[in-house]
This record gives C-alpha cells, structure tokens and sequence, in this order.
C-alpha cells in the first residue's frame, strides 16, 4: 500500500499510522505525467483541491490552465491522500475509504 501526499499533511499522517504505508511525498518527489494521469483518469476534477491555500494564491489566468499542468506546476494543489492498494486508487480519508479498506 502507498500513500500519496505531503509530510506536512495531517491527514496523509493519520492514513500512515492507521495503515502504516509507506508515504510517497508529492513534493519532494513530483508525479510522472503517467501517474497523474491515472490519478485524473481515477478522481477527474476531484482530485484538484480548490479549497487549498496554494488554490487561493493562483491568478485567475493560471487557474483557468490545464489541470494536470496545474497539478504538475503546484504538487499541493491536488487533494491528499490519495491511497493505492493492489493497483486500485482511493482519494481522501474519510470514513467510506477507511471502511473499504478494511481500516474502520
């Protein structure tokens, strides 16, 4: 099992204790284009946290750019954590993923 997301990420630390995955850190190591593609291809425009500080720091101008530029350009932009289990992606860590994975 992986975790996708920042240290810094409170919730991405709670998905790591509960499961004890190992953390991808998506700043430290940026995604492959392939990568977020599968992760667009998996969560499409919900995988882009509009609420997010980085968010709120955009030009309107660079907001309107392609998401996965966007993704790409700002790592923190997308919605954390995003959870792979045997190929299959997970997006958040709310109760219905903890469930599904068996972490409820």
């Amino acid at each position: 099992m992986k975790i996708y997301g920042i240290k810094a990420c409170d919730t991405c630390r709670k998905a790591m204790k509960a499961t004890g995955a190992e953390l991808v850190d998506i700043r430290e190591n940026p995604l492959s284009p392939e990568v977020l593609q599968r992760f667009w291809a998996a969560f499409g425009e919900d995988l882009v946290n509009r609420r997010s500080t980085t968010w709120r720091g955009l030009s309107e101008s660079e907001r309107a750019g392609a998401p996965l530029e966007l993704l790409a350009a700002h790592p923190t932009l997308m919605k954390r954590p995003v959870v792979e289990r045997d190929g299959k992606l997970w997006l958040g860590w709310g109760k219905d993923v903890q469930a599904d994975l068996g972490f409820a």
